[in-house]
């Protein structure tokens, strides 16, 4: 049977001695080999010459002496400089910048001159960006150590690799301790996940309250790590929710007041004709009237309240794929007052909770048809949807042909309203549930229009994606 064939990967080629050698022994032995011809013919003529025997010995030892000297000194001018070469190139990879390679000015324009002046150029290059990043490296250290924000890298196995003053202080724990500790073990395995940014509560020997989450992407030395951002919101929040009380409990004294006066007044009235000895014919239509009357002011506070309550017990979304044509089909069929017409966008899936997202498109459609309403409408007035996508983010508008937005400031305080009948609820509950999805919800005039507002509704494609 026939042996099998060798691959072409397997088959070697013999290597011939000369490749065998260093570069070193193949210089000297080729520079011998290009001067043995020039010593053969010249110790032929030296021996075949009419000389006699003592010159001509020490002629031929003088030859090839001389032939040696050459081979040599050929030698060291060739490998010499592939030495230094090899020093300044090796010294640049350690990082060492402090070797240069002199060049005589007489020889400032042949071949090898040209190679130093290049490396030396690019010894300059490295060690000024080397320069450039240990500057900048110390000013990012600097700025990491002074701000107040607690910073923590996490790699893909969930390992700490960086943190900085702020996140030793609030974990109580030195740098060195933290270091390659899981996140689970740090108890910030949840800031890994989830929709950012967000308020979480927590608990730590540093530090206890509510913190803003605030989650990214960075790499250091090519490796992928997740940056949590934490900052304390315990001081500002305190603060907002100081002002937050203010205009909750102004609005509920107003709300509660208006149901309370016209209740205490007729109440009144009722126990004065309770009094009298002798009571009026119409004494039965009068209470019903004013029974009616509390039982109407009684019920309006309590829808009052539960609207309020709506507001406070609004629950964390629960995303899911979301396609935004169809949802905006789906709630401008539920609007007959004005047409709705809907310039549409790209054809995107979003992650977000549907039921919530849904609301809102309600509330700013009915918004935008309230506001065109308002003035009279004209058979040409109509609302428009229309959106986009950029950068990861979904950005769609609802436009009306109404008198426009004169106060924004209100705009989405709870309980503020300018319509007759209006909860005040609609807007402040929708930026609600858009902050939640980590996005944004503004209410501007439309620009370069005569009239009407703009609802400008911006969400992330995914919260989660950080």
């Amino acid at each position: 049977m026939d042996s099998p064939r060798k691959s072409k990967a397997q088959v070697r080629m013999p290597r011939s001695p000369l490749v065998r050698l260093t570069h070193d022994r193949r210089i000297v032995l080729l520079a011998l080999l290009a001067g043995l011809p020039g010593v053969v013919v010249s110790l032929g003529f030296l021996f075949l010459g009419d000389v006699g025997p003592r010159t001509q010995w020490l002629g031929a030892t003088a030859l090839v002496l001389a032939w040696v000297i050459a081979t040599l000194a050929l030698r060291e001018r060739v490998v010499r400089p592939l030495q230094t070469l090899a020093n300044m190139l090796a010294a640049l990879r350690e990082g060492d910048f402090s070797i240069r390679a002199r060049v005589p000015e007489a020889e400032a324009n042949d071949a090898l001159s040209l190679t130093y002046h290049e490396i030396n150029a690019l010894e300059s290059i490295l060690r000024e960006q080397r320069i450039g990043a240990v500057e900048a490296t110390e000013t990012l250290r600097k700025v990491l150590e002074s701000v107040a924000v607690a910073l923590f890298a996490f790699d893909e196995r969930q390992c700490l690799k960086l943190v900085n003053r702020a996140g030793e202080e609030l974990l109580g724990q030195p740098a060195d301790r933290l270091l390659e500790r899981t996140a689970t073990q740090l108890r910030l395995a949840d800031a890994l996940t989830g929709v950012t940014p967000r308020t979480l509560e927590l608990s730590y020997p540093g530090g206890q309250g509510r913190w803003e989450l605030r989650r990214s992407i960075v790499r250091q030395e090519g490796e992928r790590l997740q940056l949590l951002v934490l900052s304390d919101l315990s001081r500002a929040l305190r603060e907002e929710e100081r002002q937050a009380w203010k205009r909750i409990i102004r609005v509920l004294s107003h709300e509660i007041n208006n149901s309370l006066a016209p209740i205490k007044s007729i109440s009144g009235s009722l126990r004065s004709l309770l009094e009298r000895e002798a009571r009026p014919d119409d004494f039965d239509e009068d209470v019903g009237k004013g029974l009616r009357v509390i039982q109407s002011r009684a019920e309006a506070l309590g829808r009052f309240m539960a609207t309020y309550a709506k507001l406070a017990r609004l629950p964390e979304p629960e995303l899911s794929p979301v396609n935004v044509g169809a949802l905006v089909r789906r709630v401008t069929g539920l609007e007959t007052r004005l047409p709705v017409e809907i310039k549409g966008g790209p054809d995107v899936d979003i992650q977000a909770d549907p039921d919530q997202l849904e609301q809102v498109l309600i509330n700013l459609i009915r918004n935008g048809v309230d506001a065109s309403l308002e003035d009279g409408h004209q058979d040409w007035d109509k609302v428009t949807v229309h959106w986009s996508v950029e950068g990861g983010r979904l950005t769609l508008y609802v436009e009306d042909e109404g008198p426009g937005v004169s106060e924004t400031t209100n705009l989405f305080v709870p309980f503020y309203t300018t319509k007759p009948g209006g909860s005040g609820i609609g807007l402040a509950l929708s930026r609600q549930i858009i902050e939640g999805h980590g996005g944004s919800l503004e209410l501007e005039n439309r620009p370069n229009a005569p009239r009407g507002a703009r609802a400008r509704l911006e969400v992330p494609l995914d919260p989660e994606a950080g």
